[in-house]
């Protein structure tokens, strides 16, 4: 990873939460603790962050606190073309005509390149997923309602009433903090509440993951494995892996990244 992208994901994370240490950035980065540490003096003798015991903070740090999990802006640079290659098997699911949901996230985003040519209404809790489509699209899109988390770019809204409800999809399309045997984590209760709401709305839960996220692991299920139809994640998935979304009876769709290093380059510009 270039100097320059690790410095943008060091300054992002350091908005997330008062203080982000030295172990999170490598991880975030996936760079060595040498690495990080250089970054953090030099962005510290720039005057753009605090060097602090074990970490950095930010000069001016957040005065609200948003959900738990890395900010839209630091995850949109991990893993950038496998999410493209996924979110293009996603779509080849969908139909003219056809209500979906998609929901908030960084692999989901990256199905709007491909939803440029389609007709179909689309319900989201994701700002950038809805400008992307206005702008770019004849698709009819529809916006949750409720509080504006801006680290997320997502929408949520803890109450019953809101339009969630009125909404009927063939597919809901989301990502996820983890997969594992007991099913789709997150990282947040509201998060939990909200995409719920959701999951309730739609026939066929579709979940789009990289083969990373079945590694990871939360303190919080949002779904069991049985209520979703079909995982999408890259060819970096493990056997057993496999095999667990099999003995589930979950459909699994394997994309292959064909994107070049200048298109993955691209995409993270």
């Amino acid at each position: 990873m270039h100097e320059k992208e690790r410095h943008r994901i060091i300054l992002s994370a350091i908005q997330e939460k008062p203080v982000v240490t030295v172990q999170e950035m490598v991880d975030l980065t996936e760079s060595s603790e040498a690495t990080i540490r250089r970054d953090i003096a030099a962005l510290h003798v720039q005057k753009r962050l605090r060097r602090v015991r074990g970490g950095a903070e930010a000069i001016n740090p957040p005065q609200f606190i948003g959900l738990a999990g890395r900010p839209f802006s630091v995850n949109e640079t991990l893993n950038a073309s496998k999410k493209r290659a996924i979110a293009r098997e996603a779509v080849e699911l969908c139909a003219d005509g056809e209500p979906i949901i998609i929901n908030g996230g960084t692999t989901t985003f990256q199905m709007v390149h491909f939803l440029t040519n389609r007709r179909m209404p689309i319900f989201t809790n994701s700002f950038p997923i809805a400008e992307h489509l206005l702008k770019h699209s004849k698709n009819t899109v529809m916006l949750s309602g409720g509080t504006i988390y801006r680290e997320q770019n997502i929408i949520l809204s803890p109450f019953d009433n809101d339009v969630t409800r009125n909404f009927y999809a063939r597919r809901m399309f989301m990502g996820a903090q983890g997969l594992g045997p007991l099913g789709l984590m997150e990282g947040d209760p509201l998060l939990i509440q909200a995409e719920q709401k959701l999951i309730d709305q739609a026939d066929e839960l579709v979940v789009l993951v990289d083969s990373s996220k079945f590694r990871q692991r939360s303190s919080l299920i949002l779904c069991g494995l049985a209520r979703i139809t079909t995982v999408i994640t890259d060819d970096g998935i493990e056997d057993r892996e496999a095999k667990m979304l099999e003995d589930a009876g979950v459909n699994l769709i394997v994309a292959k990244n064909t994107a070049s290093k200048m298109e993955e380059s691209s995409l993270q510009a």
